[in-house]
């Protein structure tokens, strides 16, 4: 039996597998996991984390891109 969920990504509804870990579903998003910070529920997530953080429905996650500049 396949379980799906929804999350909430940048306040948009997003579907996906319950087995997607975030680094997942930042790969299926084509994000650049070096560039950006990733807050989880409202609390930021390690990067080192990215692999093993799995979600439940209607959790929320907040992409927000890190823009070098001079």
């Amino acid at each position: 039996m396949q379980n799906y969920l929804t999350l909430f990504i940048n306040g948009d509804p997003f579907n996906c597998h319950d087995s997607m870990s975030l680094s997942d579903i930042l790969n299926y998003l084509n994000i650049d996991m070096n560039v950006v910070i990733i807050e989880y529920n409202h609390t930021i997530v390690d990067k080192e984390n990215f692999s093993t953080l799995y979600f439940n429905n209607n959790d929320a996650i907040e992409v927000i891109s890190i823009v070098g500049g001079g």
